[in-house]
């Protein structure tokens, strides 16, 4: 397992509002110990923004592509890029 510490800027769409996707989303970084955040975004997408190690990143992106009960995930498209350091913990965001 890799101590480099990497980013992911996600953006999930599909029926991914009112399905409880950014709790879902929340819980499963948490438990992977990934830091960043997530939010619903007016165009009816999900975006996910997570700093941690690769393999966990990955894991992550595993399960946002299965979602929670009622999701129904099109696209997960993502961006890799360096990580900021600056995020602490994983939280929802709001407009």
């Amino acid at each position: 397992m890799s101590d480099l510490i990497e980013r992911v800027e996600a953006q999930v769409s599909g029926r991914v509002q009112g399905v409880g996707f950014r709790y879902f989303t929340t819980q499963q970084a948490r438990r992977l110990g990934v830091d960043g955040w997530v939010r619903n975004e007016p165009d009816g997408t999900v975006r996910i923004v997570a700093e941690g190690p690769r393999d966990s990143l990955e894991r992550l992106l595993d399960r946002l592509r299965d979602g929670p009960a009622g999701a129904r995930v099109k696209v997960v498209q993502t961006d890799w890029t360096t990580a900021s350091g600056k995020l602490a913990g994983f939280s929802v965001r709001y407009f």
